[in-house]
């Protein structure tokens, strides 16, 4: 899989790897912990998917936790940011956000507080 995934939503990706696998949304749900009408609302996009099952769902599909956060949420962002109608702008300026917020706590990691 890796991280050149299209993806159209979280929910539709959670639907393809359901599919891949031939698990209805009675035996998927049963696997990761949500009723079956809940993984439903989550395939279409009426209800969010949540933070607590990513590693249950990395696990029980065989992807990288790092992998289906990435695409968690992203997915979110997106939503939030169309929601807002922001500009596509948006997902620049929170790449450059996210590579000053990185680069601070990596700073802040280094400091010495034994001097």
């Amino acid at each position: 899989m890796g991280n050149t995934l299209k993806v159209t939503s979280f929910g539709n990706f959670i639907k393809t790897e359901r599919e891949k696998r031939v698990w209805t949304q009675t035996e998927f749900g049963a696997k990761i912990g949500i009723n079956s009408s809940a993984i439903s609302r989550i395939e279409n996009g009426t209800k969010k998917f949540s933070v607590s099952k990513l590693k249950t769902l990395a696990e029980i599909i065989g992807e990288d936790l790092q992998t289906v956060s990435d695409l968690f949420f992203a997915d979110k962002f997106a939503r939030e940011a169309n929601k807002y109608k922001c500009s596509n702008n948006v997902f620049t300026v929170a790449e450059g956000t996210a590579f000053y917020l990185r680069n601070i706590n990596a700073k802040q990691g280094e400091i010495n507080f034994d001097k």
